[in-house]
Parts: structure tokens; C-alpha cells; sequence
């Protein structure tokens, strides 16, 4: 998966060129997000002053509050645009690449169950889940990064929280012990799904490869042979949605807790009025940003689940492939 890539010099251009881009381009797209967080303390802050007395500020102001929002925007749309667009290209040339190093060694590993498609399908879903989870992964790292020192310098806002009294800098340590503890908890909630998605997958091949057959040769995909194959596929389904009826069950009452976990923390400042509205809004979004960040494995739990298993599958693939080269390179020295 990663040799055909990033070790194949033909491929090099993008894969290493590529990766610096997306690097360069996802910090930039993180720190104009921090100018918006910015922003959005200076207007909320005009918007607390234009409301508690009236005709304070002038209806320019606002207006123009506005337009260096709309200008802010405007830059993070285009980059946003024109990165999605080049990771599309980046990851189908990373599926390229895995699918002309497979098709080169076709008849060392055509023998394999399932290997047109581990060829066709789990590449492209290698592919798909890469471009999303990849990604996710790259931003919730540059978030994290840039968020961090900010929530830092806006804890100094937040002394006292409930139950434990003055605590410096508590909004870094919540955000933190949240993240950590919904994550080991879903990590051991959810511990059985990778192998029950590779089981999955294993009876969907085995039912699909049925059907392929008995295009081309009558006596196969017989209507007995498809239905014990088809309740395979069922049982396996069956079993997996009861786990995920639990999995889910963790996973959406931890996120709902969390939404309303910094509301809590602030709960002594707000009711002292120990800051203004502008400097609240800051926090709640950088709180969320760094949250979010540290909830990596939490919300992307199910694509890891689905990756784990193409991962298996694929790296079966693969071992297969360099176990007949060893053989072949021992044999020339």
C-alpha cells in the first residue's frame, strides 16, 4: 500500500511534493481559522456593547465587522476549494499506484481468493477512506497545534470551575481529560468491531466471487449455494449492528455531554460576569477546536474500523507477493 506509493520513484512527484503541499496548505487553512476565532470575539463584543446601550455604535461599524468577515472567509473558501481538489487527484494517483503494482505481479497472485477485488474494490476503498481520514487526521494535528497555545492564553480568563475551585489554566486540562477518557471508552466499547468488519468483508467476497463465477459457468451460483451464502453475509451484518447498537449508543451520549461540558467549566466566570460576551465566544470555539482535535479517534471510530479491515485484507495481499520474491532473490545469489 504505502511501498507502491512512496517508495516508487515514478510516483515521488506526488507522493512526497504532494505531501509537503497538503501540509503547507492545511496549516495555512488552520491559522486563517484562528483569525476567524478573532473575529469572532471583536463582534461579539460590539454586538454586547451595541446591545446594552442603544445607538453606542454605528451601523458602519457592524458593517464593516462583516465585510472583514465576508474577506476572511473569502481566502479560507478558495483554499479550501483548490486543497479538496488536489487531495482528490493525490489520493486517486496513490490508488494508481498500488493498482499498476498489483497488476505487474497479477499472475504471481491471481490464484488468491478475492484477488480481483482486493485489485478493484479494496483499493478504492483504501482510497476513499484515505481521503477522508488522512486528511481529518492531518487537520486534527495543525488544529490541535494552533488551538493549544491559544485556549492556553484564554484559560487565564477561567480561574475557578465548579467542585474543584481555582484551577490555572482548567479549560486546557478539561478539553484534554474529556478527549482522553471518551476515547478509551469507545476504544473499549468498540473493540470487537475491526475483526467483525474483516469477517464482514470476507463473507461479502466469498458471496460476490459465487455470483462472478456463475456468469461464465452455469452450474455455479446455483440459488442454494447463493442463500447460504447470503445468510453468511446476514449473520455477520446481524451480529455487527448489535454491537454498533451499544458502540453507538456510548459514542453519541459521550458527544452530547461534551457539547455542554465548557458551559459547565465557565459556569463561575459567566455568572460573575467576569468576561465579556466577544472573549466567551473565543473560548467556546477554541475549547470545540481543540476537543474536536482530541476526538480523532472518537468520530472517525467507524472509518478506522473500515480501513483496519482493507488494511488486512490488502497487507495479506501483499505478504503474498513479497513472500514469492524471496524466494526469486535467493535463488539469483
Amino acid at each position: 500500500m504505502f511501498r507502491s506509493f512512496f517508495l516508487d520513484r515514478r510516483w515521488m512527484p506526488w507522493s512526497l511534493l504532494g505531501t509537503l503541499l497538503i501540509l503547507v496548505t492545511t496549516w495555512l487553512k488552520v491559522q486563517i481559522d484562528v483569525s476567524i476565532n478573532a473575529w469572532f470575539g471583536d463582534f461579539y463584543n460590539l454586538l454586547q456593547k451595541a446591545l446594552a446601550t442603544p445607538h453606542s455604535i454605528g451601523e458602519h461599524e457592524l458593517i464593516g465587522q462583516l465585510w472583514q468577515f465576508a474577506r476572511i472567509s473569502a481566502v479560507f473558501v478558495v483554499i479550501a476549494v483548490l486543497l479538496e481538489f488536489f487531495i482528490r487527484h493525490y489520493v486517486f494517483r496513490w490508488r494508481t499506484a498500488m493498482h499498476h503494482y498489483y497488476c505487474r505481479n497479477w499472475q504471481r497472485v491471481s490464484h488468491i481468493e478475492g484477488a480481483a477485488q482486493r485489485i478493484q474494490e479494496d483499493t478504492m476503498r483504501f482510497a476513499r477512506i484515505m481521503e477522508a481520514l488522512g486528511v481529518s487526521l492531518l487537520r486534527s494535528i495543525m488544529t490541535l497545534i494552533a488551538f493549544q497555545p491559544l485556549l492556553w492564553s484564554l484559560s487565564k480568563h477561567v480561574s475557578v470551575v465548579p467542585v474543584l475551585g481555582h484551577v490555572e489554566h482548567a479549560l486546557i486540562y478539561v478539553a484534554i481529560l474529556s478527549a482522553i477518557v471518551g476515547t478509551l471508552v469507545l476504544a473499549l466499547v468498540g473493540v470487537k468491531l475491526p475483526g467483525l468488519e474483516f469477517n464482514n468483508q470476507k463473507a461479502e467476497a466469498a458471496l460476490r466471487k459465487e455470483l462472478v463465477l456463475g456468469e461464465d459457468q452455469p452450474e455455479r451460483a446455483s440459488p442454494m449455494t447463493l442463500s447460504e451464502l447470503f445468510a453468511h453475509v446476514r449473520q455477520n451484518y446481524i451480529l455487527m449492528y448489535r454491537h454498533y447498537l451499544y458502540f453507538d449508543l456510548a459514542k453519541w451520549s459521550y458527544l452530547q455531554l461534551s457539547s455542554i461540558l465548557p458551559y459547565v467549566v465557565l459556569a463561575p466566570t459567566i455568572v460573575s460576569g467576569a468576561i465579556t460576551l466577544g472573549i466567551m465566544q473565543q473560548i467556546l470555539r477554541a475549547f470545540g477546536r481543540v476537543v474536536e482535535s482530541l476526538q480523532f479517534l472518537v468520530m472517525s471510530w467507524s472509518s478506522l474500523v473500515e480501513l483496519a479491515s482493507v488494511y488486512k485484507r490488502l497487507n495479506a495481499f501483499e505478504q503474498q507477493i513479497l513472500a514469492m520474491d524471496e524466494p526469486a532473490t535467493a535463488a539469483s545469489s
